[in-house]
């Protein structure tokens, strides 16, 4: 009996030892199987990297790898801070890194950054997209996509047992960041500066962005929307709806009233627009132009009786069409009719106050010539609900320089002028769509405008790398036609968002875009994400 009972333990003690092994064994595959990655261990990284995996801020690198110990890439560090900050990546043709390949995976989120202004080339004309990111570079890029000043303070990193390896130009970022408790040191009090940044560092390093609830608040909000007015010029309706189902436009104006003789209106409206725009939940503010015509325009407003009359016919067509808005494009207008302009927008304004309907009213910058001097800024926007500005032919066609049509400089200038007597709350930024291509003949200097669709077409077909120029805020290039030389200075998503800058930095009521059909589609990825990232506050 005492034998049977032995064998009966070494049975059960053999069952349990088997179960027990069993058990142990099933636990790292059940850990395993909940990972998104068949390579990361439980550790300080863990957590960090399938949070950021879950949110598509970083990939693996195929069969369930992530590889951890890996260095990371620029091209990699660069998309996983465009995807961190909730941008979308950009696809526009122009760029000046020459080791950049249009097709590559990564280029958008470069380019994004870049537009952004976080990202800058290990050159002028390289980006070096496979180096790998070091420790202090890193640190760099992170300060300035959280829009951390540049200082020359190293508080923090003056502690670092290795702080005499840290460059200049990386102190005062790796200081910040340990104060914001974003990237420290190791164990033995070393930074390792010159160090490569590993998958799974970075992986802690961003992920420690987003345990910040503010930011991480901030980063899944969107903006509060503002007026997108976009312009018809030579569309038909429906190519017009279409180029607006692909924009960020909100508030369509199509050119249906013009001035005709004797005051006159000429009425080309299409109610079809009307009913697809509010369909789509967008507004109409009809375009009333002048073509402008400066006899005809002085015959009318000098006249109560024509003036009378053309409000007249404005507001009953916005009556009968259900119009959301007028928006009034008169150029061209004497300088003589300047007592007349004012009455004019002030009769219709009221005219359009009792029907609760919008007036807006386009300006050029004020320059001190006569093509403005027939507008009273400070009296029209007492007035109308909103004063466009059209932020653009700052070199034009008739010009004998060659330039930019709107560059940063001057466009700040024209806005500074402006707000100093229209409030910021009613005015709307107009930005271009389009570009002079300048060359020079026999006769002189010429130009002819190109839409942004013809630059870029001719910036790839002549396989260009335009160069940066920071303080106009543009690419320009040049090139040889028939032994002629032609010049550009181009706008593209990066220029026409630090245009845009420019206006949220006066927190405008919003932005036109003269003209629809102009754009190149990536212009709309590149806009929302300024309008974006401005947004974002990290204190």
């Amino acid at each position: 009996m005492h034998r049977l009972l032995s064998r009966s333990g070494i049975f059960l003690l053999a069952f349990i030892l088997c179960s027990s092994s069993f058990t142990a064994l099933s636990r790292p595959a059940s850990a395993a199987a909940s990972l998104p990655f068949d390579d990361i261990s439980i550790n300080y990284a863990t957590n960090a990297i399938v949070r950021l995996s879950q949110l598509h801020i970083i990939e693996g690198t195929g069969e369930r790898k992530f590889e951890p110990h890996l260095a990371i890439t620029r091209a990699e560090f660069v998309t996983m801070l465009g995807k961190l900050f909730a941008l979308s990546p950009s696809t526009g043709p122009i760029t000046e890194f020459r080791d950049l390949s249009r097709s590559a995976w990564y280029y958008g989120w470069v380019l994004t950054g870049v537009q952004i202004g976080y990202v800058q080339g290990t050159s002028p004309t390289l980006f070096a997209p496979t180096q790998a990111v070091t420790r202090q570079e890193a640190a760099v890029l992170m300060a300035r996509a959280l829009k951390q000043p540049n200082g020359s303070s190293t508080v923090g990193a003056d502690d670092y047992s290795d702080r005499s390896r840290i460059d200049s130009w990386a102190a005062s970022s790796v200081s910040r960041l340990r104060q914001l408790h974003l990237m420290e040191g190791d164990n033995q009090g070393n930074f390792r500066p010159k160090a490569s940044i590993t998958r799974q560092e970075a992986a802690v390093f961003l992920d420690r962005v987003l345990q910040r609830e503010d930011w991480a608040k901030q980063i899944r909000q969107n903006p509060v929307e503002k007026i997108q007015l976009g312009w018809q010029y030579g569309q038909t309706t429906k190519q017009f709806e279409q180029q607006v189902a692909s924009s960020n436009v909100n508030t369509l104006s199509p050119r249906w009233f013009f001035l005709g003789k004797s005051g006159v209106m000429d009425d080309y409206s299409d109610p079809s627009l009307l009913t697809w725009a509010h369909q789509h939940g967008k507004k109409v503010w009809a375009m009333v132009g002048n073509r402008s015509d400066l006899e005809n325009t002085h015959q009318m407003l000098s006249s109560p009786t024509q003036r009378k009359a053309f409000v007249s016919k404005l507001v009953g067509a916005v009556k009968t069409y259900g119009i959301d808005g007028l928006n009034i494009d008169f150029e061209n207008v004497d300088a003589q009719d300047r007592d007349t302009m004012t009455p004019f927008i002030k009769e219709l304004g009221l005219a359009l106050d009792e029907i609760n309907v919008v007036l807006s009213v386009n300006v050029s910058p004020d320059l001190g010539t006569d093509w403005t001097e027939a507008f009273d800024y400070a009296a029209l926007g007492k007035i109308a609900d909103y004063i466009v500005l059209m932020g653009y032919d700052e070199h034009w066609g008739g010009g004998s320089t060659a330039g930019s049509i709107s560059s940063v400089p001057w466009l700040r200038s024209g806005l500074k002028k402006l707000l100093a007597e229209v409030p910021a709350r009613k005015t709307i930024l107009a930005l271009p769509f389009y570009t002079r291509d300048w060359y020079t003949n026999a006769s002189g200097m010429h130009s002819d405008v190109w839409s942004l669709v013809e630059q870029n077409k001719a910036v790839l077909a002549n396989n260009l790398f335009p160069v940066w120029n920071e303080t106009l805020g543009q690419y320009y290039t040049s090139y040889l036609k028939n032994g002629v030389k032609h010049q550009m200075w181009l706008d593209d998503g990066r220029s026409l968002s630090r245009k845009m800058l420019v206006g949220e930095d006066s927190a405008l009521a919003g932005y036109g875009y003269w003209y629809m059909g102009g754009e190149s589609l990536d212009v709309w990825p590149s806009l929302r994400n300024i309008m974006k990232y401005h947004s974002y506050r990290f204190a």
